[in-house]
Protein backbone atom coordinates (compact mmCIF):
# COMPACT_ATOMS: atom_id res chain seq x y z
CA UNK A 1 0.00 0.00 0.00
CA UNK A 2 2.83 2.38 0.88
CA UNK A 3 4.52 1.75 -2.49
CA UNK A 4 1.19 2.32 -4.28
CA UNK A 5 0.60 5.70 -2.65
CA UNK A 6 4.22 6.81 -3.05
CA UNK A 7 3.98 6.23 -6.81
CA UNK A 8 0.33 6.88 -7.63
CA UNK A 9 -0.74 9.21 -4.82
CA UNK A 10 -0.02 12.25 -6.99
CA UNK A 11 -2.34 10.85 -9.68
CA UNK A 12 -5.16 10.62 -7.13
CA UNK A 13 -4.45 14.21 -6.04
CA UNK A 14 -4.58 15.34 -9.68
CA UNK A 15 -7.94 13.59 -10.19
CA UNK A 16 -9.40 15.22 -7.07
CA UNK A 17 -8.13 18.66 -8.14
CA UNK A 18 -9.68 18.27 -11.60
CA UNK A 19 -13.04 17.37 -10.04
CA UNK A 20 -12.91 20.32 -7.61
CA UNK A 21 -11.89 22.83 -10.31
CA UNK A 22 -14.60 21.54 -12.64
CA UNK A 23 -17.23 22.09 -9.96
CA UNK A 24 -15.92 25.55 -9.05
CA UNK A 25 -15.42 26.71 -12.65
CA UNK A 26 -17.53 25.23 -15.49
CA UNK A 27 -15.04 26.55 -18.06
CA UNK A 28 -12.19 24.52 -16.60
CA UNK A 29 -12.85 21.20 -18.38
CA UNK A 30 -12.89 22.63 -21.89
CA UNK A 31 -10.43 21.40 -24.52
CA UNK A 32 -9.18 24.94 -25.05
CA UNK A 33 -8.45 25.45 -21.34
CA UNK A 34 -6.77 22.04 -20.94
CA UNK A 35 -4.48 22.78 -23.89
CA UNK A 36 -3.87 26.21 -22.36
CA UNK A 37 -2.80 24.60 -19.05
CA UNK A 38 -0.53 22.18 -20.93
CA UNK A 39 1.10 25.02 -22.86
CA UNK A 40 1.56 27.05 -19.68
CA UNK A 41 3.30 24.24 -17.78
CA UNK A 42 5.49 23.11 -20.70
CA UNK A 43 8.48 25.27 -19.75
CA UNK A 44 8.36 24.36 -16.07
CA UNK A 45 7.69 20.69 -16.81
CA UNK A 46 10.70 20.40 -19.14
CA UNK A 47 12.94 22.03 -16.51
CA UNK A 48 11.50 19.65 -13.88
CA UNK A 49 12.30 16.64 -16.09
CA UNK A 50 15.99 17.55 -16.04
CA UNK A 51 15.92 18.44 -12.35
CA UNK A 52 14.45 15.00 -11.60
CA UNK A 53 17.74 13.39 -12.65
CA UNK A 54 19.62 15.69 -10.26
CA UNK A 55 17.31 15.07 -7.30
CA UNK A 56 17.28 11.32 -7.92
CA UNK A 57 21.08 11.44 -7.59
CA UNK A 58 20.82 13.24 -4.26
CA UNK A 59 21.46 16.80 -5.45
CA UNK A 60 19.56 19.98 -6.33
CA UNK A 61 20.25 22.51 -9.10
CA UNK A 62 19.30 26.04 -8.02
CA UNK A 63 20.65 27.60 -11.21
CA UNK A 64 18.10 26.34 -13.75
CA UNK A 65 16.00 29.51 -13.80
CA UNK A 66 19.03 31.70 -14.50
CA UNK A 67 20.36 29.20 -17.05
CA UNK A 68 17.01 29.35 -18.89
CA UNK A 69 17.36 33.15 -19.00
CA UNK A 70 20.99 33.11 -20.17
CA UNK A 71 20.32 30.50 -22.85
CA UNK A 72 17.42 32.61 -24.13
CA UNK A 73 19.55 35.76 -24.11
CA UNK A 74 22.31 34.07 -26.11
CA UNK A 75 19.77 32.72 -28.58
CA UNK A 76 18.06 36.10 -28.95
CA UNK A 77 21.35 37.99 -29.31
CA UNK A 78 22.55 35.64 -32.05
CA UNK A 79 19.30 36.03 -34.01
CA UNK A 80 18.78 39.76 -33.51
CA UNK A 81 22.26 41.26 -33.12
CA UNK A 82 24.51 38.78 -34.95
CA UNK A 83 21.92 38.01 -37.68
CA UNK A 84 22.61 34.28 -37.35
CA UNK A 85 20.06 31.89 -38.91
CA UNK A 86 17.52 30.50 -36.45
CA UNK A 87 18.70 26.87 -36.39
CA UNK A 88 22.38 27.57 -35.56
CA UNK A 89 21.25 30.13 -32.98
CA UNK A 90 18.99 27.55 -31.33
CA UNK A 91 21.81 25.00 -31.25
CA UNK A 92 24.15 27.56 -29.70
CA UNK A 93 21.60 28.62 -27.07
CA UNK A 94 20.90 25.05 -25.97
CA UNK A 95 24.64 24.22 -26.08
CA UNK A 96 25.36 27.05 -23.62
CA UNK A 97 22.85 25.56 -21.17
CA UNK A 98 24.36 22.06 -21.58
CA UNK A 99 27.87 23.44 -21.04
CA UNK A 100 26.82 25.21 -17.84
CA UNK A 101 25.24 21.98 -16.60
CA UNK A 102 28.40 20.00 -17.35
CA UNK A 103 30.48 22.64 -15.55
CA UNK A 104 28.20 22.41 -12.50
CA UNK A 105 28.64 18.65 -12.51
CA UNK A 106 32.42 18.92 -12.87
CA UNK A 107 32.74 21.32 -9.93
CA UNK A 108 30.54 19.08 -7.78
CA UNK A 109 32.04 15.73 -8.80
CA UNK A 110 35.71 16.57 -9.33
CA UNK A 111 36.32 19.45 -6.92
CA UNK A 112 33.92 18.09 -4.28
CA UNK A 113 32.24 21.48 -3.77
CA UNK A 114 28.71 21.04 -2.31
CA UNK A 115 26.01 21.16 -4.97
CA UNK A 116 24.16 23.88 -3.09
CA UNK A 117 27.16 26.25 -3.27
CA UNK A 118 28.01 25.45 -6.91
CA UNK A 119 24.50 25.89 -8.27
CA UNK A 120 23.84 28.96 -6.11
CA UNK A 121 26.99 30.59 -7.51
CA UNK A 122 26.02 29.59 -11.05
CA UNK A 123 22.55 31.05 -10.51
CA UNK A 124 24.03 34.44 -9.58
CA UNK A 125 26.70 34.40 -12.32
CA UNK A 126 24.26 33.42 -15.09
CA UNK A 127 21.74 36.07 -14.05
CA UNK A 128 24.48 38.67 -13.90
CA UNK A 129 25.63 37.75 -17.41
CA UNK A 130 22.06 38.21 -18.65
CA UNK A 131 22.07 41.83 -17.48
CA UNK A 132 25.61 42.45 -18.73
CA UNK A 133 24.77 41.22 -22.25
CA UNK A 134 21.44 43.05 -22.51
CA UNK A 135 22.07 46.12 -20.39
CA UNK A 136 18.87 45.21 -18.57
CA UNK A 137 16.63 45.45 -21.64
CA UNK A 138 14.91 42.60 -23.52
CA UNK A 139 16.16 41.59 -26.97
CA UNK A 140 12.95 41.48 -29.00
CA UNK A 141 11.56 40.98 -32.50
CA UNK A 142 13.05 37.58 -33.27
CA UNK A 143 10.84 36.82 -36.27
CA UNK A 144 7.43 35.31 -36.88
CA UNK A 145 8.84 31.93 -37.92
CA UNK A 146 10.71 31.60 -34.64
CA UNK A 147 7.53 32.38 -32.68
CA UNK A 148 5.85 29.26 -34.05
CA UNK A 149 7.94 27.06 -31.74
CA UNK A 150 6.31 28.58 -28.66
CA UNK A 151 2.97 29.67 -30.08
CA UNK A 152 2.27 27.36 -32.99
CA UNK A 153 0.26 24.16 -33.33
CA UNK A 154 0.79 20.78 -34.92
CA UNK A 155 -2.77 19.96 -35.83
CA UNK A 156 -4.84 20.81 -32.75
CA UNK A 157 -1.94 20.30 -30.32
CA UNK A 158 0.35 23.19 -29.25
CA UNK A 159 3.97 22.59 -30.28
CA UNK A 160 5.31 23.20 -26.73
CA UNK A 161 3.10 20.36 -25.48
CA UNK A 162 4.56 18.01 -28.11
CA UNK A 163 8.10 19.03 -27.12
CA UNK A 164 7.26 18.49 -23.44
CA UNK A 165 5.91 14.96 -24.04
CA UNK A 166 8.95 14.06 -26.17
CA UNK A 167 11.29 15.22 -23.40
CA UNK A 168 9.50 13.01 -20.89
CA UNK A 169 9.54 10.01 -23.18
CA UNK A 170 13.32 10.41 -23.63
CA UNK A 171 13.78 10.92 -19.88
CA UNK A 172 11.74 7.76 -19.19
CA UNK A 173 13.89 5.75 -21.59
CA UNK A 174 17.09 7.07 -20.01
CA UNK A 175 15.96 6.28 -16.46
CA UNK A 176 14.16 2.99 -17.01
CA UNK A 177 15.71 1.48 -20.11
CA UNK A 178 19.41 2.32 -19.89
CA UNK A 179 22.31 1.60 -17.57
CA UNK A 180 22.77 5.33 -17.05
CA UNK A 181 19.36 5.50 -15.34
CA UNK A 182 20.20 2.63 -12.99
CA UNK A 183 23.40 4.43 -12.06
CA UNK A 184 21.44 7.61 -11.28
CA UNK A 185 19.23 5.71 -8.83
CA UNK A 186 22.22 3.89 -7.33
CA UNK A 187 24.14 7.10 -6.65
CA UNK A 188 21.11 8.70 -5.01
CA UNK A 189 20.46 5.61 -2.90
CA UNK A 190 24.00 5.16 -1.60
CA UNK A 191 26.93 6.84 -3.31
CA UNK A 192 29.57 4.83 -1.43
CA UNK A 193 27.92 1.54 -2.38
CA UNK A 194 27.66 2.75 -5.98
CA UNK A 195 31.42 3.35 -6.06
CA UNK A 196 32.12 -0.07 -4.58
CA UNK A 197 29.86 -1.58 -7.25
CA UNK A 198 32.12 -0.14 -9.94
CA UNK A 199 29.93 2.76 -11.04
CA UNK A 200 31.91 5.74 -12.32
CA UNK A 201 30.19 8.16 -9.99
CA UNK A 202 32.03 11.33 -11.00
CA UNK A 203 31.37 10.87 -14.71
CA UNK A 204 27.73 9.98 -14.08
CA UNK A 205 27.22 13.09 -11.93
CA UNK A 206 28.67 15.31 -14.66
CA UNK A 207 26.30 13.74 -17.20
CA UNK A 208 23.35 14.15 -14.81
CA UNK A 209 23.91 17.89 -14.54
CA UNK A 210 24.48 18.00 -18.30
CA UNK A 211 21.02 16.46 -18.81
CA UNK A 212 19.57 19.06 -16.46
CA UNK A 213 21.28 21.80 -18.49
CA UNK A 214 19.94 20.35 -21.75
CA UNK A 215 16.39 20.45 -20.40
CA UNK A 216 16.91 24.05 -19.26
CA UNK A 217 18.08 24.91 -22.78
CA UNK A 218 15.01 23.29 -24.39
CA UNK A 219 12.73 25.07 -21.90
CA UNK A 220 14.48 28.34 -22.74
CA UNK A 221 13.81 27.79 -26.44
CA UNK A 222 10.08 27.36 -25.77
CA UNK A 223 9.89 30.37 -23.45
CA UNK A 224 11.98 32.70 -25.65
CA UNK A 225 9.90 31.77 -28.69
CA UNK A 226 6.63 32.29 -26.83
CA UNK A 227 7.75 35.72 -25.59
CA UNK A 228 9.46 36.53 -28.92
CA UNK A 229 12.28 38.03 -26.88
CA UNK A 230 15.13 37.26 -24.55
CA UNK A 231 14.44 38.93 -21.21
CA UNK A 232 17.11 39.03 -18.48
CA UNK A 233 14.36 38.54 -15.85
CA UNK A 234 12.77 35.45 -17.38
CA UNK A 235 12.95 32.15 -15.55
CA UNK A 236 12.90 33.79 -12.12
CA UNK A 237 11.51 31.34 -9.57
CA UNK A 238 11.39 28.52 -12.11
CA UNK A 239 13.55 26.29 -9.93
CA UNK A 240 10.96 26.48 -7.12
CA UNK A 241 8.12 25.32 -9.38
CA UNK A 242 10.32 22.55 -10.77
CA UNK A 243 11.26 21.29 -7.30
CA UNK A 244 7.60 21.48 -6.23
CA UNK A 245 6.55 19.37 -9.23
CA UNK A 246 9.19 16.75 -8.47
CA UNK A 247 8.43 16.48 -4.75
CA UNK A 248 4.66 16.45 -5.31
CA UNK A 249 5.23 13.73 -7.92
CA UNK A 250 6.72 11.45 -5.27
CA UNK A 251 10.46 11.70 -5.87
CA UNK A 252 12.39 11.60 -2.61
CA UNK A 253 14.19 14.90 -1.94
CA UNK A 254 17.10 12.88 -0.51
CA UNK A 255 17.48 10.90 -3.75
CA UNK A 256 17.37 7.26 -4.75
CA UNK A 257 13.67 6.83 -5.39
CA UNK A 258 11.17 8.47 -7.70
CA UNK A 259 9.32 8.26 -10.98
CA UNK A 260 9.69 10.57 -13.99
CA UNK A 261 5.96 10.35 -14.76
CA UNK A 262 5.34 11.43 -11.17
CA UNK A 263 7.15 14.66 -12.02
CA UNK A 264 4.94 15.01 -15.10
CA UNK A 265 1.83 14.61 -12.94
CA UNK A 266 3.27 17.00 -10.35
CA UNK A 267 3.77 19.64 -13.05
CA UNK A 268 0.10 19.30 -14.00
CA UNK A 269 -0.93 19.63 -10.34
CA UNK A 270 0.99 22.92 -10.11
CA UNK A 271 -0.39 24.06 -13.47
CA UNK A 272 -3.99 23.22 -12.60
CA UNK A 273 -3.59 24.90 -9.22
CA UNK A 274 -2.32 28.09 -10.86
CA UNK A 275 -4.93 27.99 -13.63
CA UNK A 276 -7.80 27.27 -11.26
CA UNK A 277 -6.80 29.98 -8.81
CA UNK A 278 -6.47 32.46 -11.67
CA UNK A 279 -9.95 31.55 -12.92
CA UNK A 280 -11.23 32.12 -9.37
CA UNK A 281 -9.45 35.53 -9.31
CA UNK A 282 -7.22 34.61 -6.38
CA UNK A 283 -4.11 36.79 -6.01
CA UNK A 284 -0.73 35.53 -7.25
CA UNK A 285 0.70 36.29 -3.80
CA UNK A 286 -1.59 33.69 -2.24
CA UNK A 287 -0.62 31.26 -4.99
CA UNK A 288 3.07 31.58 -4.07
CA UNK A 289 2.31 30.93 -0.41
CA UNK A 290 0.17 27.91 -1.29
CA UNK A 291 2.93 26.37 -3.43
CA UNK A 292 5.37 26.73 -0.56
CA UNK A 293 2.93 25.02 1.80
CA UNK A 294 2.37 22.23 -0.73
CA UNK A 295 6.14 21.56 -0.91
CA UNK A 296 6.34 21.36 2.90
CA UNK A 297 3.33 19.05 3.04
CA UNK A 298 4.69 16.77 0.30
CA UNK A 299 8.10 16.43 1.99
CA UNK A 300 6.47 15.77 5.37
CA UNK A 301 4.28 13.04 3.86
CA UNK A 302 7.32 11.45 2.18
CA UNK A 303 9.28 11.40 5.43
CA UNK A 304 6.31 10.04 7.37
CA UNK A 305 5.87 7.17 4.90
CA UNK A 306 9.60 6.35 4.97
CA UNK A 307 9.57 6.14 8.78
CA UNK A 308 6.60 3.78 8.68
Amino acid sequence: MKIFFSRYGSLLVLAVMIIIMTVLSPNFMTIANLFNVSRQISVMAVVAAGMTFVILSGGIDLSVGSVVALSGIILSWLIQKAALPVVPAIIAGVAVAVLIGLMNGAFIAKLKIPFFIVTLATMVIARGLCFIITGGFPISQLGEGFQQIGRGYWGPIPIPVIVMVMVYLIAFLLLQGMRFGRHVYAIGGNETAAKLAGIRVDRTKILIYGVCGACAGIASLILTSRMNSGDPNMGTGLEMDAIASIVIGGTSISGGSGWIWGTFIGAYIIGILNNGLNMLNISAYYQMAMKGLIILLAVWLQQSMQKK
